[in-house]
């Protein structure tokens, strides 16, 4: 668990924790503790951004090289799970196992701990992945700059997700790991600015496709974060609290969520 620091944390702290904590890039973290874990949480979507870009790059360049729609949206599915180590993948299959097993929260707890992946895990986990990559895939074929469009609002929208379950009122279900380390860690208000802001930016990026463009992105963005309220609540009164495992969960919901409503209306 983090502990607390006399000095105030800077606002690179706060992006150094975000993208020490959420991405595998060459970030070292100078402060570790709950000062330093707000101003992450509260840039997560940030992180996104740089993440949602990485993956919407790489999918132009294979489009630019020849390759099909097909193929691009799977590099752009590929690179938010490698610039992770996959870790937000295991936590959606870990949180589909402990919801799937039916047993006490302890027992299933335990569950997610483990190192295997289980038949819930695995059927969640190929679902979600189908679903992403069948949407860019839609997304590229119909305008490179749509699909480009959708890899970053799904990143931002899934990692402004982290940044709401970490608010006040949201506890740990154990008293170690990530989940101890940044639950409760940014205020309400905080939480929501973020939110209205990214939503904002959403509707901004999205209006390079017209009014309805704007109103999509914007939906998209709002539509995924009620999609992994609704799983941070289940797992909240399933489990007592969050785990890191649900970070990973609720990040992989929201950032489908996102991808699904953009899907639509072309």
């Amino acid at each position: 668990m983090l502990t607390s620091s006399p000095s105030s944390p800077s606002p690179l702290d706060g992006f150094r924790f975000a993208f020490g904590t959420l991405t595998v890039l060459p970030v070292r973290v100078h402060r570790w503790d709950r000062g330093a874990a707000r101003g992450g949480m509260l840039a997560a979507p940030v992180a996104g951004l740089v993440v949602g870009a990485c993956a919407a790059v790489l999918g132009l360049l294979l489009l630019l090289l020849g390759a099909g729609p097909l193929l691009a949206a799977v590099a752009s599915v590929a690179v938010p799970a490698a610039l992770t180590r996959g870790l937000h993948l295991d936590g959606l299959a870990d949180t589909a196992d402990g919801l799937g097993s039916g047993k006490p929260a302890d027992d299933a707890l335990r569950i997610m701990k483990q190192s295997d992946i289980g038949p819930f895990g695995v059927l969640t986990l190929v679902l979600t992945l189908l679903a992403q990559v069948a949407v860019l895939a839609q997304l590229y074929g119909d305008s490179w700059a749509r699909g480009a469009a959708a890899a970053v609002t799904s990143a931002v929208a899934a990692r402004l997700a982290l940044t709401l379950a970490a608010r006040t009122g949201v506890p740990a279900a154990r008293p170690e790991g990530l989940g101890a380390a940044v639950a409760e860690v940014v205020p309400v208000r905080g939480a929501v600015g973020v939110a209205v802001a990214c939503t904002l930016a959403a509707a901004a990026g999205g209006a390079f496709f017209g009014v309805y463009g704007a109103v999509r992105a914007a939906a998209a963005v709002l539509l995924s974060l009620a999609a992994a309220e609704l799983l941070l609540r289940r797992c909240v009164r399933r489990f007592g609290g969050v785990t890191g495992d649900v970070f990973g969960a609720l990040e992989e919901t929201a950032a489908t969520a996102a991808f699904v409503v953009l899907a639509f209306g072309h």
